[in-house]
């Protein structure tokens, strides 16, 4: 065989120490496979079977216990249904007094500001030629809890669709609605105010 043959079946032609050349060996026939390891299966074989005599014999060796448990481990064990102490009175008696009210006892709510001017104010927050992208800002505004509706104005530009909020009775409660949605990253939003 050619140098070029040994090389590719990744055998490399050794030569001998002495200079002289071996003789090939004889190619294996396929009638001489290498025989069952009898060894190996006899001796797993030999271990099955004395462990299971181990277990044979050790199987009634087990210590029998002469004398039963004393009375008090076993009272331990088993404790009998222990009785649930009854609940402590209240001592407080707020919820008889929210229950019947003492009269003038409570003040009375009052309402947060009024709006003695009469001016009413709304908070502008988008201007659209499209009807959907108006939706999709009032859409943006609800996530934030809060109620903005659409109106539809005719200009000189032609139609348009505002995204507004309001009416508020104070200037302070559209500005606190204006800084939530700042917040948010709505930063186009004005506040008109009208009598």
């Amino acid at each position: 065989m050619a140098p070029k043959d040994y090389v590719a079946r990744g055998q490399a032609k050794k030569k001998p120490a002495n200079g002289k050349k071996k003789p090939a060996p004889a190619a294996a026939s396929p009638a001489s496979a290498p025989s069952t390891p009898w060894g190996r299966i006899l001796i797993t074989l030999a271990l099955v079977v004395g462990f299971a005599y181990f277990l044979w014999t050790i199987k009634d060796t087990a210590p029998e216990s002469a004398e039963p448990l004393p009375k008090e481990i076993v009272a331990e064990k088993v404790k009998p249904e222990e009785v649930i102490p009854e609940p402590p009175k209240e001592e407080w008696g707020y919820i008889q007094e929210l229950e019947n009210p003492e009269p003038g006892k409570f003040e009375e709510v009052k309402p947060l500001e009024s709006n003695s001017s009469g001016r009413q104010y709304q908070m502008q927050c988008g201007s659209f030629r499209l009807e959907a992208q108006a939706e999709q800002m009032k859409a943006r505004i609800a996530f934030q809890a809060l109620e903005s509706i659409i109106r539809a104005t005719e200009g000189k530009n032609g139609l348009w669709y505002r995204v507004v909020l309001g009416p508020y009775n104070t200037k302070r409660a559209a500005e606190a609605d204006r800084h939530k949605l700042q917040r948010a990253g709505f930063t186009t939003c004005q506040i008109w105010g009208w009598n």
